[in-house]
């Protein structure tokens, strides 16, 4: 299954790179088919196409103040040109003088400068008059008209009347560097993170909590005031305002909501903030034992990179693909070929399914290492390279298990995210009830997709333990949490929550990077779909560095479970637990039994000890 889904993947890929010409979207390109900045292959049929543009890397229009769309082309020439006329140009002497000083001519290319004011229909082959200044635009080099009323037509008809595709791409790439630096923000805080988990004390887990208090809030005052003055912003005329201001809104609800949510969590579970550092400080003392599981995500987030970096560049190859066509004056257009927008979405999918993997390949890896070193009788003498040795197991034994726990994750995200999109088209309209129905649906996907994501967590440890495939592993996983459940619960949750607080941390630094650096952009971009990938990519890797502590504490429990299963503690057959991992449970028993007794209201001090189930 997952080959033939790698084998589609590679087809999309080799045919992104032929069909594709990412440097059109990057550098621009003429009415005559040639890529600015780039020596050009000639188009049969088009006498001006196939010049060397080495030179010329700045996209010029030659009626920037004009500009019209009729049957989806621009009315307007488009030149490739060397430099942009700061200064505004209103006889075409003024024109010719230009191209001789700068070397950058404004007319078509088959007409010579001296012919500029000696040809009669000379005025039709250049730009209309006056030339307004321009300026090259950090967005692809383009010539922006830098007079207000012509930039507002310019931009009104270049912006909003470009392909949402298309926009969405060139926000990405403009706020490119922006969103690299975003990236290597998220990088550097899921380390600090990861190291503070590792040497984690009561008092560094009440500054933690204050800052994604303080973390939470600061982000969602910030939205809402981003808000606020987009709404007071009386020059919104563009679609990319607009939408700006429409994410915004979105954000600011749903951030406003999450942060309701965890303060209300916190507050509930702020008495069990000693029993979590204690619960933290066991698995530390687990990974202890092989101290480089701290640099697997290393590994991870390095894989993870590659294959996101691969990935926007097969999308923006098959964002460009297009056949050259002919038109009338020789000038040339690109028709999308048949079928891309049905290669996108296959694209998105592989996106998910693949990333699930990677992240499902390191959680296979630390289960295996966790098994290896708990059920090793000499504590005193640890295995030899337990992660080299799980790592070899994985890739020779159980890559189909991990390609069902990682499909299983795709196939309800598809659905969720068909539902999203199918709420957001109803919210327009009158439908009620069509709007509760979907929202329930989407809750009840969110839902699943953390039950499975539990349980192929406790499948991969039990394949670890057990050695048997995906299935049978998932089954035996859920029999041995339903028997134990009362350790499990009380437990789990709190360790597991206290780490998603910390991927919770890095997100809302990292966004909060991104609204202010994103914000002065915020007329030729559309950089919430930026914002948003931003936001992804970091809990992404905050997920891979922190869950390396959430699977550790999935798989010593279960191992435990499974030690409880078939050792009693007699000197006959002993548990495989240390001494204080055992004290620590006895602990947790007392506080589970204590809370039954207060509830039945009974005297009995049955249940303190530890028994074979």
């Amino acid at each position: 299954m997952f080959l033939s889904q790698r084998d589609i993947q590679v087809f999309i890929m080799g045919y992104s790179v032929a069909a594709g010409a990412t440097g059109r979207l990057l550098f621009g390109y003429d009415s005559f088919g040639n890529v600015c900045g780039k020596k050009n292959s000639p188009v049969e049929g088009a006498p001006l196409s196939g010049q060397d543009m080495t030179q010329k890397k700045h996209v010029f229009f030659m009626n920037s103040c004009n500009l019209e769309v009729k049957d989806v082309r621009l009315s307007s020439t488009v030149l490739c040109v060397s430099s942009c006329p700061e200064e505004q140009l209103d006889t075409l002497e003024e024109v010719q003088l230009f191209a001789n000083t700068s070397g950058s001519f404004l007319c078509v290319y088959n007409l010579n400068s001296f012919n500029y004011t000696q040809i009669p229909n000379a005025d039709l082959l250049c730009p209309r008059l006056p030339v307004p200044p321009s300026k090259s635009f950090p967005l692809f080099n383009r010539c922006i008209p830098q007079t207000p009323e012509c930039y507002s037509l310019f931009a009104s008809v270049l912006i909003n009347d470009v392909d949402s595709l298309h926009r969405i791409l060139s926000g990405i790439m403009s706020g490119r560097d922006t969103v690299l630096g975003l990236c290597i923000l998220a990088f550097a805080l899921s380390l600090a993170m990861m190291f503070t988990f590792r040497f984690i004390t009561t008092l560094l887990v009440h500054i933690f909590i204050a800052l994604i208090v303080l973390g939470l809030l600061f982000v969602c005052s910030v939205l809402w005031w981003l808000y606020y003055d987009y709404t007071n912003d009386l020059s919104i005329e563009l679609d990319t305002e607009r939408e700006n201001m429409k994410c915004l809104l979105g954000f600011a609800i749903v951030s406003t909501v999450i942060t309701a949510v965890l303060l209300i969590l916190i507050y509930v579970l702020r008495k069990r903030i000693k029993l979590t550092v204690e619960l933290l400080q066991v698995t530390n003392k687990a990974i202890s034992s092989s101290p480089f599981l701290l640099f697997q995500p290393l590994w991870t987030f390095a894989i993870l990179i590659f294959f996101w970096v691969l990935w926007v560049a097969v999308l923006l190859s098959l964002g460009t693909a297009g056949a050259a066509q002919v038109v009338e004056g020789g000038q040339v257009e690109y028709k999308p070929l048949s079928g891309i927008r049905y290669m996108w979405w296959y694209h998105l999918i592989g996106l998910i399914w693949t990333s699930e993997f990677i992240l499902a390949c390191q959680q296979m890896a630390v289960a295996g290492t966790v098994v290896t070193c708990y059920f090793n009788r000499n504590k005193s003498d640890p295995p030899d390279r337990p992660i080299l040795s799980s790592l070899s197991i994985l890739f020779c034994y159980h890559q189909g298990t991990v390609v069902k726990g990682s499909f299983l994750i795709t196939v309800v995200r598809i659905p969720r995210a068909v539902l999203m999109y199918v709420y957001n088209t109803l919210k327009e309209k009158d439908g009620a009830l069509s709007r509760c129905v979907s929202q329930c649906c989407c809750c009840c996907f969110w839902c699943l997709d953390k039950c499975l994501r539990h349980l192929n967590q406790n499948a991969y440890t039990t394949t670890a333990i057990n050695g048997t495939d995906f299935c049978t592993s998932a089954k035996d996983a859920l029999k041995l949490l339903s028997k134990n459940s009362s350790h499990f619960t009380s437990v789990n949750c709190f360790g597991d929550f206290i780490i998603f607080l910390g991927k919770v941390l890095v997100v809302c630094f990292t966004v909060f990077g991104g609204l202010m650096a994103f914000n002065y952009h915020r007329v030729l971009q559309v950089w919430a779909v930026p914002l948003l990938l931003v936001a992804f990519f970091a809990y992404l890797v905050a997920h891979s560095f922190l869950s390396v502590f959430e699977t550790v504490l999935d798989a010593l429990f279960l191992c435990f479970a499974v030690d409880l299963e078939t050792n009693d503690g007699s000197s006959e057959k002993p548990y495989f637990m240390d001494q204080e991992f055992l004290n620590f449970v006895k602990r947790i028993n007392k506080l589970n039994t204590r809370a039954q007794r207060n509830k039945n209201s009974l005297t009995s001090e049955e249940g303190t000890e530890l028994r074979p189930l």
